[in-house]
């Protein structure tokens, strides 16, 4: 079996890679800069990007499973990529978030609606499919790292919004699950940390990891708006992400029990989390 990994050197895609590369497969990931990308040993690293056709066709042979992940704000090719993926493999498992209906009933924000066109690109495209819905990534708040370095303060939005953050770990260990296995074959498993905390308690956690405080200072939303569209955010993503920061205050991110039902382990606290990207803050 021959698996290629898109992604592989972010966050998740880096964490499955991980994963996988003590497994019995053959692996191939596909990165922009080949000589930099610091994957395992025994990874085939191939050159690509997902804005390029030709690299993608060149990436997919003789490929058997996929690992899809794609970046918001890049949609325009999402059909004729996974169009040419189906004409490879027989099976995409796709990073997609909670909150995308089963029927592909429009969603309410525009990121949402981004992972319910792809859901729906690759349901028509034949394929064997597996959709990780992710709630919240704790590794969001490495966009805090440069603050906490320099003031021990996070300056941000809503700091009394809930969520059940996921290390990227847990994702990668549902994501390999079903790459390896036909378990989770035509399902959705929606995955989240184990417990909720605001935004507030998250820069704590990170501060108990770094063994100094780190504090809270609310920002106004139209700040942070302008600080997201500045740094590269589509104005209407940043809108939806706004609004769904703000629903949080009175609407926390309720945990999910799938990942112990898949893996038959408690997911990771943000805590742990904080505790092995405690380098990246200091």
């Amino acid at each position: 079996m021959r698996i290629l990994v898109f992604g592989a050197t972010g966050n998740v895609g880096r964490a499955l890679v991980d994963r996988l590369a003590g497994e019995p497969v053959r692996l191939r990931a596909m990165a922009r800069t080949p000589g930099t990308a610091g994957l395992p040993a025994g990874v085939e690293v191939v050159r690509g990007d997902l804005t390029d056709l030709d690299s993608v066709a060149a990436a997919l042979s003789g490929v058997d499973r996929v690992f899809l992940l794609w970046p918001l704000g890049g949609g325009e090719l999402t059909g004729s990529v996974v169009t040419l993926i189906a004409a490879h493999a027989r099976r995409i498992v796709y990073l997609s978030a909670i909150g995308v209906s089963e029927d592909g009933t429009p969603a309410p924000d525009p990121i949402l609606q981004f992972h319910t066109d792809i859901e729906q690109a690759v349901r028509a495209s034949g394929v064997e499919w597996t959709f990780v819905r992710s709630g919240g990534m704790a590794s969001n708040t490495l966009g805090w790292a440069g603050q906490i370095r320099e003031s021990a303060t996070v300056s941000w939005v809503h700091g009394e919004g809930g969520r059940a953050l996921v290390h990227e770990a847990d994702l990668a260990e549902v994501a390999a699950l079903a790459l390896l296995t036909d378990r989770l074959v035509g399902t959705s498993p929606e995955i989240t940390g184990p417990t909720v905390l605001t935004q507030r308690e998250q820069a704590a956690a990170i501060g108990t990891a770094l063994g100094h405080p780190v504090t809270w200072h609310e920002l106004p939303a139209a700040d942070v708006r302008t600080h997201l569209v500045d740094t590269g955010w589509p104005p209407d993503a940043a809108d939806g992400a706004l609004r769904a920061w703000a629903g949080l205050v009175d609407n926390p991110e309720v945990p999910t029990p799938d990942h112990e039902a898949v893996t038959g382990r408690r997911a990771r606290t943000f805590a742990q989390w904080a505790t092995d990207h405690a380098d990246a803050f200091r």
